[in-house]
């Protein structure tokens, strides 16, 4: 599983690098992400969710909020289904 560490920006910077990361993600990937900062911790999960993308919580450790995100299928993809 890949890993996203996102832990070293602040917000806006996690959102942006995580949208180019997405961009050539394939769907049914997974990886494991990172965040540090408390906005993007509450941003990138709802944002995320929004997308139609799968979230589990891995674990919350001191200021680290770690996430394992699952890529969903692509809308047209999904309806060819």
């Amino acid at each position: 599983m890949e890993h996203l560490d996102l832990t070293p920006w602040r917000c806006p910077e996690p959102l942006i690098r995580l949208k180019l990361w997405l961009r050539h993600a394939k769907p049914g990937q997974t990886v494991t992400l990172h965040l540090a900062d408390p906005g993007s911790q509450q941003d990138i999960p709802a944002y995320l969710q929004r997308q139609g993308h799968q979230l589990t919580l891995l674990q919350t450790t001191g200021d680290t909020l770690s996430l394992v995100l699952m890529i969903h299928p692509a809308p047209s993809e999904a309806a060819a289904k």
